[in-house]
């Protein structure tokens, strides 16, 4: 996907429609000079909904969209007619897209499921006619209901890439080049920071009939929970994954220890829950090193998470990892790879 085409923020004016005032009509004939009551009530303001659409991918349909306004319900008329309804809008987006008020940062909404429909902004309910009041003792109310104001917000969607295990690390931590070697993604690869500017997914299949979704993070730099290094786009799309993959390079110029802490920091900071996902490290570019120097790395490795050794060039361990992320998951999956391995 070009990077060009993929939009994962945008601020929209949204505005519901406002519902028609009720009539305040009394009938009139030619038999009939003094008629009841027959004034209908207006008709109900527009809603706006958010509906998953799962062929899209970005935010790119609404870039240049910035207001996106309901019909307002028609008035209503004598006779007992009611007022017509106000057209709903029906605004497609992807799944993982999350709503946000604008002004306040409030989460209005999150659409995560294929088929999901919310209402962003309900439109106004019509005002009943004259013809709703009248009563036994009240026979010729000459007052009716208006109708209520529509709501008028503005709006910032943004994209949280949903994948089952997402990559970390820092720019040039290999994480490109371990997605291509994994799975048919072809993102864009060279030797320097900030090759990766938009999240690139990948398919990975483990055994015929077995396969998750990766996702290729942009790189996370030092102080990103504050915004540096556009962190907060880069963070947010953390937040889907079911499983994060640590990756930091064995060439790394602090040690792996550090550079693996600065990054826990950096999720801890943006959102504590995102420490509570299940997580694996990897060492990348193990093509470098021969077995002596591993075996010294290891030694200064964190205690408290899982490691491997790994290199996506020569494809060591490269279906090992896919077999230890297939089981952190799938529950009961342990059974199943051992049995392949027979």
């Amino acid at each position: 996907m070009a990077e060009q085409n993929f939009v994962d923020y945008v601020k929209i004016m949204f505005r519901s429609g406002k519902g028609g005032a009720g009539s305040t009509h009394f009938y009139r004939g030619p038999a009939m000079p003094k008629g009841g009551p027959d004034g209908g009530d207006g008709g109900r303001g527009g809603d706006i909904y958010l509906v998953a659409e799962p062929q899209e991918w970005t935010l790119l349909s609404l870039k240049y969209t910035k207001h996106i306004f309901a019909e307002d319900g028609q008035g209503g008329r004598g006779g007992l007619k009611k007022g017509s309804d106000g057209k709903d809008i029906i605004v497609k987006v992807p799944l993982g897209t999350v709503a946000r008020d604008a002004e306040t940062g409030e989460v209005l909404l999150e659409i995560t499921r294929p088929g999901e429909k919310k209402v962003l902004l309900p439109g106004g309910r019509g005002g009943k006619g004259n013809t709703f009041f009248k009563t036994a003792t009240h026979q010729a109310p000459r007052y009716s209901q208006p109708g209520e104001p529509n709501q008028e917000k503005w709006v910032i969607l943004e994209l949280k890439v949903i994948a089952d295990v997402g990559l970390v690390g820092f720019p040039n931590a290999g994480k490109s080049t371990l997605l291509s070697a994994v799975s048919a993604a072809t993102p864009k690869i060279a030797d320097y920071a900030f090759t990766t500017l938009t999240p690139n997914l990948g398919i990975v299949q483990v055994r015929p009939g077995q396969t998750f979704v990766m996702a290729d993070i942009p790189g996370i730099i030092e102080g990103a929970h504050e915004g540096r290094g556009i962190g907060h786009r880069f963070l947010r799309h953390i937040e889907r994954n079911a499983v994060l993959l640590f990756l930091v390079p064995c060439d790394t110029p602090r040690t792996i220890k550090e550079e693996y802490d600065i990054l826990i920091n950096e999720l801890q900071l943006f959102n504590p829950d995102l420490l509570d996902k299940p997580r694996l490290l990897a060492v990348t570019k193990a093509d470098l090193i021969d077995n002596d120097l591993e075996k010294m790395i290891r030694a200064t490795l964190p205690e408290n998470v899982e490691f491997m050794f790994l290199s996506a060039v020569t494809n060591k361990n490269t279906q090992l990892l896919k077999d230890k992320l297939w089981i952190m998951l799938n529950e009961g999956s342990e059974e199943r790879l051992s049995e392949w391995d027979r």
